[in-house]
């Protein structure tokens, strides 16, 4: 029987075979190894708010020259109520990257702009643009509570770094010095690897 290095407990074969592709690739390319028992502190993050719990399948810390950054099997649990009555519990595994920030950024949410947002931004301007950086501020959403160290904190290698980012179906958060980054679907091992070498990076640069 396969000793797998994340919890598979409750997880499906599909899941424990599509989590297990991500952590070989990952494996392949970086000098990962298992964190131990770290509390990400992940309800401090608005992305996983609306879940009913998000607990950790296996977390990973990549060390890249002397610096470290993270990659995490996350599950979460969702609880509805049926159209018949009745809860229905969902379950998902999800694959985020995360890395600890020299600057403080307040609290910050980066995605990629819709026409919608566009839209809202002629009529209600909440967004934070960047004059010297037109093609970021067009292709990205970027929303501050706190505009003065979101504008330190954002500089050029930041923006470089985000821009450079292949995959696009992503969200990026940070809480002060903690940057998450993901998506609410299921990844490829291909996309993994994107997301681990962008909170590499950021862990040099930032």
């Amino acid at each position: 029987m396969e000793n797998y290095p994340f919890d598979t407990v409750n997880l499906g074969c599909d899941d424990i075979d599509r989590l297990y592709d991500i952590y070989k690739a990952l494996k392949s390319k970086f000098n990962i190894e298992l964190t131990g028992n770290i509390d990400f502190d992940l309800k401090q993050f608005e992305v996983f708010r609306h879940y009913f719990n998000v607990s950790l399948r296996g977390s990973y810390v990549i060390k890249h020259f002397d610096k470290e950054s993270y990659i995490l099997f996350i599950e979460t649990h969702t609880r509805a109520m049926g159209q018949k009555g009745g809860i229905y519990d969902t379950y998902e595994n999800h694959t985020w990257a995360l890395a600890y920030l020299k600057r403080d950024f307040g609290r910050v949410l980066i995605r990629r702009e819709t026409l919608t947002d566009k839209i809202i931004e002629l009529v209600h301007p909440v967004e934070l643009d960047f004059e010297e950086d037109k093609p970021f501020s067009d292709t990205f959403y970027v929303l501050v509570n706190d505009r003065q160290k979101a504008e330190n904190a954002i500089e050029r290698n930041f923006r470089n770094a985000v821009m450079d980012i292949r995959e696009d179906d992503f969200v990026i958060e940070i809480v002060e010095h903690t940057l998450l980054i993901g998506n609410q679907q299921p990844v490829s091992p291909e996309r993994a690897i994107y997301l681990a070498e962008f909170v590499a990076r950021l862990s040099s640069i930032c």
